[in-house]
């Protein structure tokens, strides 16, 4: 019995020492790389210029369907919340959830739409030049 009880406290201790290795220990996971956007089209060349990097975070209530627009710079996100449909102007589709990352179209007109029950919230980065709008709207410019 005593033999049993110091198995049973030595198979602790190295499980705990093992969990708390686990705790310290850096893990990495690559959410995105590629040279391609969602819809399977090469990204540009970078533009010259300055450069100049802007983080997002945007949050898109449940219905909302947000107005046709385009990026003239790479960008890419993580959906931190919710639900999120991306459609281009010649209907292809990505539905995005929780968790999953996007590389943007560039220069290609796309709309977002929340589709889910609850506000989608998304990190997006773009890699833009100082002086340059990261969006442009149909028909209006929009540097956030």
């Amino acid at each position: 019995m005593k033999k049993l009880f110091l198995r049973i406290c030595l198979i602790l201790l190295l499980s705990s020492n093992l969990w708390a290795q686990d705790v310290n220990t850096v893990k990495v996971d690559v959410l995105a790389k590629t040279s391609l956007s969602w819809d399977g089209r090469d990204l540009p060349d970078y533009a010259k210029g300055k450069p100049e990097i802007t983080i997002l975070r945007i949050k898109i209530p449940k219905g909302v369907q947000l107005p046709l627009h385009k990026h003239p710079v790479i960008n890419a996100g993580v959906l931190l919340k919710g639900e999120l449909t991306v459609v281009t102007e010649d209907n292809k589709t990505l539905h995005l959830k929780a968790g999953d990352s996007i590389v943007e179209v560039v220069n290609k007109w796309h709309y977002g739409k929340n589709e889910g029950n609850k506000t989608a919230e998304i990190i997006v980065f773009y890699a833009g030049i100082l002086d340059t709008p990261i969006t442009i709207e149909k028909g209006t410019s929009i540097n956030k």
